[in-house]
């Protein structure tokens, strides 16, 4: 059973690159919903590089658009990094894959559908009225 169903109604933001990663990255969070332990750890590997570069589209995009509100959102990236990172840490040392699973399967479909819905939709709606004032 995929962690996000409604990918189509709920996320696209009309902003092609952002719908793109987005896109791929609720892919990669579905794929991580059953996997056996071996997978598991290299998916996860897998999602801690999308979501780099993700964010650092992201983050280059506010930089771009002088986004008012990109303090918060980059911090809020930073904050979801640092999550990843520390459980990847705990994955290495003993195999503690179940902390890391519970957080992908428990927590990040949550996170992803507000931060979504919230930050990136106020992102958005700020680079397609900047492109429409350059038009």
């Amino acid at each position: 059973m995929p962690l996000i169903d409604d990918f189509e109604a709920r996320f696209l933001l009309g902003v092609p690159a952002m719908d793109c990663t987005h896109r791929e990255f609720v892919e990669l969070l579905n794929r991580m919903a059953e996997p056996g332990n071996a997978a598991f750890v290299y998916l996860y590997q897998d999602l801690i590089n999308h979501t780099r570069a993700h964010f650092a589209n992201e983050d280059a995009l506010m930089r771009q658009s002088a986004f008012p509100a990109s303090a918060e959102h980059t911090a809020e990236h930073a904050r979801i990094l640092g999550e990843l990172d520390a459980l990847r840490s705990r994955l290495g040392a003993g195999g503690r894959i179940a902390l890391a699973r519970a957080f992908v399967l428990e927590q990040l479909p949550a996170w992803f559908a507000l931060h979504a819905v919230t930050m990136d939709s106020a992102l958005a709606a700020h680079v397609k009225a900047g492109m429409k004032v350059g038009s």
